[in-house]
């Protein structure tokens, strides 16, 4: 270590070397989503996940996944193993992942949606169409959100009402073979064998998904899911957790931000949030990081820094002492 450097400021290096670019953060991003929505489609194929109806079974990794309960009825096991068994493959397995599951999300808050989750993934691909055709993210937003260098153009509606059809199919028959077996379900589509059920499913799951993807998509993950109502829960309760910060002294600086209507970061923003409000106004962020971005590339255009950055740990606190300060100085 050099003499001429305190400590803070090493530690203040080592984060920035550590920080990956906005610029960098979005490829990196797809990539994972990309990997974890195959991994969604074809888990079932493997084995590497699933329900069998038929068998009454459960498939983990490859493997049969058993209770012991069928033992147990059979005389092969006595009650006091078999209960063992349940506490040990059950319990266990499903309070640690559960345990770990919030822990990170209390850290890192709604990394899950953001970086993993296959129904996020079509929510951003789908807001994309759907802007090509109207300019707005959601049909029920009342007003376009500018995508520089583009205008909405008529003939993407017929892809964006194909592509809620494709993906409400794809979710449905997805869905089906974690339950039943995937060759069955698949051989029977391709050879128009389907039971009644089978089929029935299919229909309904198919048009309900479709409506879902068309018209709810980001109602569904604000209020309608469980897994990305917890993870919120879990991080509004870490005044430590990472959080988009704004450099609240350089405000000026985004009135320049080069956009038609509003900020680069507020129209980046797939769940149509302003990046730049306190934590308790953004608790379904998903921390997918658009928003710095998209600030990133509008102040550098500028020869300025960003103005948004993550914060986690001791930063994060003097960003949430400094809203609470703000927020309370506003109320009197």
């Amino acid at each position: 270590m050099r003499p001429d450097r305190a400590p803070s400021e090493v530690n203040q290096a080592v984060a920035t070397a550590n920080r990956l670019s906005p610029a960098k953060l979005q490829p990196w991003r797809l990539l994972t989503q990309t990997g974890f929505f195959a991994l969604f489609l074809l888990a079932p194929a493997f084995d590497l996940l699933r329900f069998d109806l038929n068998q009454t079974q459960l498939w983990f990794l490859g493997q049969k996944w058993s209770l012991g309960i069928d033992a147990l009825a059979q005389g092969q096991i006595d009650a006091t193993t078999a209960a063992l068994q349940i506490v040990g493959r059950a319990f266990v397995p499903g309070i640690l992942f559960i345990a770990l599951f919030l822990a990170i999300a209390y850290r890192y808050g709604r990394l899950y949606c953001g970086w993993l989750c296959p129904h996020f993934s079509m929510v951003e691909g789908l807001n994309a169409l759907l802007q090509r055709a109207c300019g707005k993210l959601s049909v029920w937003d009342k007003s376009p959100t500018p995508r520089p260098g583009t205008e909405p153009q008529a003939q993407w509606w017929p892809v964006f009402g194909l592509s809620c059809a494709l993906m409400g199919f794809t979710w449905a028959i997805t869905l089906l073979t974690y339950l039943l077996p995937p060759s069955v379900i698949w051989g029977g589509l391709m050879h128009g064998t389907l039971s009644a059920n089978q089929t029935r499913f299919l229909l309904i799951a198919s048009t309900l998904l479709t409506l879902e993807f068309a018209f709810a998509r980001h109602l569904f993950c604000r209020f309608g899911c469980a897994v990305g109502l917890f993870q919120s829960l879990a991080w509004m309760a870490n005044p430590k957790g990472l959080v988009v910060a704004f450099a609240r002294e350089r405000a000026r600086d985004c009135k320049t931000c080069d956009q038609p209507r509003g900020s680069a970061c507020d129209n980046a923003c797939p769940m149509r949030l302003n990046p730049r409000n306190i934590k308790r106004m953004m608790f379904s962020c998903v921390q997918c990081g658009q928003c710095l971005t998209a600030c990133d590339a509008t102040q550098q255009a500028q020869q300025r820094s960003a103005t948004l950055e993550w914060q986690v740990g001791v930063d994060a606190l003097r960003e949430t002492l400094r809203q609470r300060q703000r927020d309370q100085a506003e109320r009197t």
